[in-house]
């Protein structure tokens, strides 16, 4: 009876030197334009990250978006984005992509689909925001759009980080340009 009830004192000795690991329900958000909510949720998601952020676009006009993506790589988040090559040939892009990337933003544009056309923010390797909301004034403020931000679903955060790791990677580097001034 001894031996017994050393084994079981034993496992409960043990079971609580283990370490406890958090598990939390999945969360969704969502967010529509041009209400505003869509807008307000893609800032968030932004502004909260701590590590990473990665993030594909297929327009990449928004000052305020790009504000926050400096804003982020300012405070030590690693910034990586990719986007549309030919779609962000308007000035709004290129001036937008020239802010971003000259602020410490790792850019790169790919130019191998006749659109790509993904809308995702990838932070801090869990937290996914997708949905058709494109990283432009016009998503903001006129177009009809969505917003999905998913948390806690760690194999469809795997799934867009794989996505986005194969558009990087076919992605060149977006040149700063030399302003000229005289």
């Amino acid at each position: 009876m001894f031996a017994f009830k050393r084994f079981h004192l034993l496992a409960i000795a043990t079971l609580f030197s283990l370490p406890v690991t958090a598990f939390s329900a999945p969360e969704i958000q969502v967010g529509f334009s041009p209400e505003g909510s869509a807008r307000a949720l893609v800032l968030r998601t932004i502004n909260q990250a701590h590590t990473s952020i990665e993030m594909i676009g297929y327009s990449f006009q928004a000052p305020d978006i790009a504000q926050a993506l400096v804003n982020a790589h300012a405070r030590g988040v690693k910034v990586r984005v990719v986007v549309d090559e030919k779609r962000n040939q308007v000035k709004a892009s290129r001036n937008t992509m020239q802010y971003v990337a000259s602020h410490g933003v790792e850019l790169r544009i790919d130019g191998h689909y006749h659109i790509q056309h993904d809308k995702t923010i990838i932070v801090d390797d869990r937290t996914v925001e997708t949905g058709s909301f494109n990283f432009a004034p016009s998503a903001e403020t006129e177009n009809s759009e969505n917003v999905v931000v998913i948390n806690g679903m760690p194999d469809v955060t795997q799934q867009y980080i794989a996505h986005w790791q194969s558009r990087w990677d076919l992605g060149k580097p977006y040149a700063v340009q030399a302003l000229n001034i005289g």
